[in-house]
């Protein structure tokens, strides 16, 4: 069963290739329409530079070059997976992505179980207890968690949370000259998760919340709670064996489209909180002009929501077994 699994992943893989290729060729032309690039950033920060100067610096960075020949360059360096130098860090533009990735897949980690597991509880509740007090009540925490930006969630978490509470740091991923070791050092990155995890999760809560209680409400109606209903079942075997299991899958099916929206708003959890992930970086690149990293950054989000989507569709396998004999019977 695992392998057959494994080898539907890989095909899933396989197919989302040519979306990662779109998604390169793109990300490289819109970039390109944007007014400015490294030369005259550095000329900026230098406060005055010669037109000899900004020459030299665009002939280092093959920025000189026509575009369709920059293009087939990068084109041939991503099909090695070269990601090409960052000017602004002198270094390695894979080696700086891989060093912040573990902090960004740490907080989208935290923040999608968190959002997912609390949307499936909240929406199941809701739906259960429709028309009561705590249906209402959740339902509004839902409208109003889902209509408020991210930045300014965390920026009152901050403020309530570190500044008049005190109960967690304000910024950053470890506690600086605190030199914990084991787990100390885990406990400390986990304290500084808290505020960045909540605050990137509470749109999705909202999000998934309303969406199971609909779906939750929908499955409650059908026919085959009714069956489970009339042959005795008491509620909690009816909800948690049956209607639960059908109910989630269209919350899976929004968790895993949501991927890139949720990379989206690390950029602002991370700037808010000063969190040193793929986020921050992107934003730093962003108004630094270091196109080549800010490439890399999109290119590795590419594959990560396709690799994630294809997570996605075996999860649905495992929750409702049904999914794989329909795909087994498509495929003979």
């Amino acid at each position: 069963m695992w392998i057959a699994r494994g080898k539907y992943i890989l095909d899933r893989l396989i197919r989302g290739l040519p979306i990662v290729l779109a998604i390169v060729v793109v990300n490289f032309f819109l970039i390109r329409l944007a007014p400015g690039d490294a030369a005259q950033v550095l000329a900026g920060e230098a406060g005055a530079a010669s037109e000899q100067y900004m020459e030299q610096i665009r002939r280092q960075f093959g920025l000189d070059q026509p575009l369709y020949i920059q293009f087939f360059s990068y084109m041939k360096n991503i099909a090695v997976f070269d990601l090409g130098y960052s000017f602004r860090h002198n270094r390695a533009v894979s080696g700086l992505i891989f060093e912040r990735l573990g902090a960004t897949a740490l907080l989208m980690t935290a923040a999608m179980v968190i959002s997912v597991s609390l949307g499936i509880l909240l929406g199941a509740i809701a739906a259960i207890r429709d028309r009561t007090l705590i249906s209402h009540l959740i339902t509004i925490f839902a409208v109003v968690s889902y209509a408020t930006p991210l930045f300014w969630i965390g920026l009152m978490f901050i403020i309530v949370f570190s500044i008049h509470l005190g109960w967690f740091p304000t910024s950053g991923i470890i506690t600086v000259g605190a030199d914990y070791t084991g787990w100390r050092a885990a406990l400390d990155v986990l304290h500084h998760l808290v505020l960045p995890a909540l605050a990137l999760s509470c749109f999705y809560v909202a999000l998934y919340t309303r969406l199971m209680r609909a779906s939750m409400l929908e499955t409650l109606g059908q026919d085959f709670i009714k069956t489970a209903r009339a042959k005795g079942l008491g509620d909690r075997k009816i909800v948690v064996r049956h209607a639960l299991r059908n109910a989630i899958l269209p919350v899976l099916t929004m968790a895993g489209v949501q991927v890139s929206a949720m990379l989206g708003g690390s950029v602002i959890i991370e700037s808010v909180f000063g969190w040193p992930g793929l986020g921050l970086l992107a934003f730093e690149s962003l108004f630094a002009r270091d196109l080549n990293l800010l490439l890399g950054i999109f290119f590795l989000s590419s594959i990560l929501v396709v690799v994630t989507n294809a997570v996605v569709d075996v999860i649905y396998t495992i929750v409702d077994p049904r999914i794989e004999l329909k795909r087994k019977q498509a495929h003979g």
